[in-house]
């Protein structure tokens, strides 16, 4: 196991159990306790949980876990969610991306597509983003226009949110959002863990002709928080073959157009 992989999954049982044993973690995942003592050193560096005396306990922000470790999780069904989602852009179009690992790779896909390219100064696409992380990767793309709401950041997601970032977008039409999420029910909708984001991300679903929502299967039939929109805001989903068959055809019936890769 890749040390990040390990950090993300001592994350986890910190977010199960509230409180971890070194020697009992190092038994779990077939390392030295040396290692595992390491690695709850640099998380509590991080303030992610804090140490103590043989293991580690929970704080409140190790249930939000920062982007770079969640990169770490589900990497292949996010590779093919992210390049199946680019396809519904077309060149022309005003795109609008909020944060997340998955949004941030249908970012990179949308760059992959030759088809998107500009002429001259003119851009292929224009992308509506509050990620940081987003428009710093597609500052530098020639064929891509960055428009980046204004806003406070937030160091666990990179997302701007707050009035500036109201202000922006209000002013502003989308045509297609890519809507990452944290939580998707048939019933329920779109949610989102915090309150402030999921505030943005729902006045980018209500400036947008159309919504793609990209999640993995692991998020799907689940709720959080925040609830970002209502199922029926969402013209399409697109996730991963371990998706549950059940909440598969749950979305179909609620009118989302459904694509497994």
């Amino acid at each position: 196991m890749a040390r990040h992989e390990r950090l993300s999954t001592l994350l986890d049982m910190l977010g199960q159990r509230e409180k971890i044993d070194v020697e009992d973690v190092a038994g779990e995942l077939n390392v030295s306790a040396a290692t595992i003592r390491r690695d709850l050193d640099h998380l509590a560096e991080q303030q992610l949980l804090t140490r103590t005396r043989g293991g580690a306990v929970a704080n409140d922000l190790a249930y939000d876990l920062p982007l770079r470790y969640k990169t770490a999780r589900h990497v292949p069904e996010k590779q093919r969610i992210s390049a199946a989602a680019a396809a519904f852009a077309a060149k022309g179009m005003v795109v609008g991306l909020n944060g997340g690992t998955t949004t941030a790779g249908v970012a990179r896909a949308l760059t992959m597509r030759s088809d998107l390219s500009g002429r001259g100064d003119a851009p292929g696409i224009t992308v509506v983003t509050n990620a940081l992380n987003i428009a710093h990767e597609l500052a530098v793309r020639p064929n891509v226009k960055i428009v980046v709401t204004g806003g406070v950041a937030r160091p666990q997601s990179f997302e701007l949110s707050g009035p500036l970032a109201t202000r922006v977008l209000s002013e502003l039409t989308i045509d297609l959002l890519f809507l990452g999420v944290d939580a998707f029910d048939p019933e329920s909708g779109a949610f989102a863990h915090h309150e402030g984001e999921a505030s943005i991300n729902r006045l980018m679903v209500e400036r947008a002709e159309r919504v793609v929502a990209v999640a993995d299967g692991s998020k799907l039939g689940r709720r959080a928080f925040a609830r970002i929109c209502e199922t029926t805001q969402v013209h399409a989903l697109v996730t991963d073959t371990e998706a549950n068959p059940e909440a598969v055809r749950a979305f179909e019936a609620a009118g989302v157009e459904v694509q497994t890769v």
